[in-house]
């Protein structure tokens, strides 16, 4: 195996676990509308219990996203999540909000009420999907950090910095950008959109989802309006690529040359969209269809790995500077060595196992709908 190769693979590991943890933020848009799919104080924890059985996945998948991350591309993992901090501060607060409200919101001696506890999970609902969107967007849009692999050999310094940013903002620059906004919200939209169709198919309470399928039409507008629009911007604005000698240059149309280029991720795309349609239409015009979670979420995860293959394959820099280009991040300039990524090879032939155990897990947990019943005979939160 060449190093270019693993250097490939780990970049489309590590994008299917973005496109992974995008579908399973399922659980905050459900939750972000819990209050109004929920709109008696059983039906908010009914929601609540429906999405409390699946947080972990969102959770552990975040974790190992950071972990796969720093693993196989550090000079990435030390320059966003060194030099962005406030924003990665943020949305590991807002879950840190989030495990703390399923765990606390109805335990004796709670002195902040249920309602308090509620409303993290809304918060978390809609600050999780939004802002790791506008993180994601920076991958095509571009953040301002300064890259010195120099700093290194500095004798003088005790703790030499090879990456940090270029002003004061520490990452929440990025949201002045309009078109991270947009991605941003398409995201927390498709988040909401998700998680209307998870209870919808989680959830047996004709109130609720009769409430959810009212919400969906609500959630999917937007998300379709916005996505559409990021991604015609995307299509038609000027890369990042690099060439041969790693020199850094724009290119117009790079994000379109690289579809075109890669067609099998084209085909992915395309599928993607198409299936995310039909779960949704298909909500809609069917009162009794409940599985739209199913085609949404595969399509969820076409789509997501799509677009995160094209940030980074056919010689695009992946985390592009807007401080200055030339210090642009591709799979190349910031991968672990050979050795780390061969050998992590080996360990991710693991990975096919540990997928067959999750969709166990989720078979099991969701072998029966949750019902009233359950709230008053079964453990919940």
């Amino acid at each position: 195996m060449s190093y270019t190769f693993l250097q490939h693979y780990w970049w489309f590991l590590v994008a299917l676990l973005g496109a992974l943890l995008v579908f399973l933020m399922f659980v905050q848009g459900a939750n972000s509308m819990v209050r109004s799919i929920g709109w008696t104080a059983e039906g908010r924890r009914l929601v609540i219990n429906s999405t409390g059985r699946k947080w972990e996945f969102t959770f552990t998948t975040l974790v190992t996203f950071g972990g796969a991350f720093f693993a196989s591309f550090p000079l990435f993992y030390s320059t966003s999540f060194g030099g962005a901090y406030w924003l990665w501060m943020i949305i590991l607060f807002s879950f840190v909000l989030q495990a703390v409200s399923y765990e606390f919101q109805n335990k004796l001696g709670n002195l902040l009420g249920p309602t308090t506890f509620q409303w993290f999970l809304v918060l978390n609902g809609i600050l999780g999907p939004l802002l790791l969107g506008g993180a994601v967007a920076t991958f095509f849009e571009g953040s301002n950090f300064v890259v010195e692999k120099g700093n290194i050999l500095d004798a003088g310094a005790l703790t030499p910095v090879i990456s940090h940013w270029g002003n004061a903002s520490h990452g929440l620059d990025a949201l002045l950008n309009p078109w991270v906004l947009v991605f941003g919200l398409a995201v927390m939209f498709l988040a909401r959109t998700l998680g209307t169709l998870y209870i919808i198919n989680n959830v047996d309470d004709e109130d609720i989802r009769s409430r959810a399928s009212v919400r969906l039409v609500g959630s999917a507008v937007p998300f379709l309006v916005l996505f559409v629009a990021y991604l015609v911007h995307l299509l038609l604005k000027d890369g990042f690529a690099y060439d041969a000698q790693g020199a850094i240059f724009m290119e117009p149309n790079k994000y379109l040359h690289n579809l075109l280029a890669l067609w099998p991720v084209l085909i992915a795309l395309l599928a993607g969209v198409v299936l995310v349609l039909f779960g949704i239409g298909k909500t809609v015009a069917s009162k009794d269809y409940i599985g739209g979670i199913w085609p949404a979420g595969i399509g969820t995860v076409l789509t997501v790995l799509a677009l995160l293959l094209c940030a980074g394959w056919n010689h695009t820099a992946y985390y592009p500077s807007t401080f200055d280009a030339q210090m642009s991040l591709t799979i190349e300039n910031s991968s672990s060595s050979y050795f780390t990524l061969n050998t992590m090879f080996y360990v991710s032939l693991l990975i096919p196992f540990v997928l067959a155990y999750i969709v166990y897990c989720w078979r099991k947990i969701d072998s029966r709908k949750l019902t009233h019943d359950e709230l008053a005979h079964d453990e919940a939160y």
